[in-house]
């Protein structure tokens, strides 16, 4: 959305959008009844984690209501802070070794269920398992180069203390996957940055 100007009288919530456009800043606790159509139109935009009821809710509130309409800056972050899994698989198995797709998966399948079950204990792993969760699991699947970038990265968490399963196939005792216990996205996710998503074609 382009803001070309700013109605006479109306103030801001939001800092960025502020500047911007040259308003005065302001708290939502500060939002009088003077408050305008323009700044519920820069509240809305600014918050692309809302739903589109509260987004409705927010529009055609009286000015008093707003505030209440607003998430609060804590469930704004539950919605962006999700426990999630991460997998991270070879990328050279279904490239230069070849393995078919079945194999792969099943590589994958042995590290999250190990994962899972080595910290069957820990409060985020029984929350992500938990009835009301179980399907609405979130995994991130990432791809190394080779053994060699697999080893390191399962060092690394080590190193972080953060659980997880280096996964290695028997008897030929060789590394293939890793899998991580649930976590909060933010606690773990800086370990990963320099990792891509696994989206390359098999077969």
């Amino acid at each position: 959305m382009t803001v070309v100007g700013a109605a006479a009288g109306a103030r801001c919530v939001n800092a960025k959008a502020c500047r911007t456009v040259g308003t005065p800043l302001t708290t939502n606790r500060q939002l009088g009844l003077g408050i305008s159509l323009y700044t519920k139109l820069i509240i809305w935009a600014n918050l692309p984690d809302v739903s589109i009821a509260q987004q409705r809710k927010i529009m055609s509130a009286e000015p008093a209501q707003v505030t209440q309409a607003l998430p609060s800056a804590s469930a704004l972050t539950s919605q962006q802070d999700f426990l999630v899994q991460y997998v991270v698989i070879r990328k050279d198995l279904w490239g230069s070794l070849g393995w078919p797709l079945g194999s792969v998966v099943a590589q994958a399948c042995h590290a999250s269920s190990a994962a899972m079950w080595m910290y069957r204990d820990e409060e985020a792993t029984q929350q992500y398992l938990a009835p009301e969760n179980i399907d609405h699991m979130r995994k991130v699947v990432l791809e190394v180069k080779d053994e060699a970038q697999l080893r390191k990265l399962s060092e690394q968490l080590a190193q972080g203390g953060i659980g997880h399963k280096l996964w290695v196939e028997q008897p030929e005792d060789f590394p293939t996957c890793l899998a991580t216990r649930p976590y909060a996205k933010s606690q773990v996710a800086s370990y990963f940055k320099k990792f891509q998503l696994s989206k390359a074609p098999i077969g």
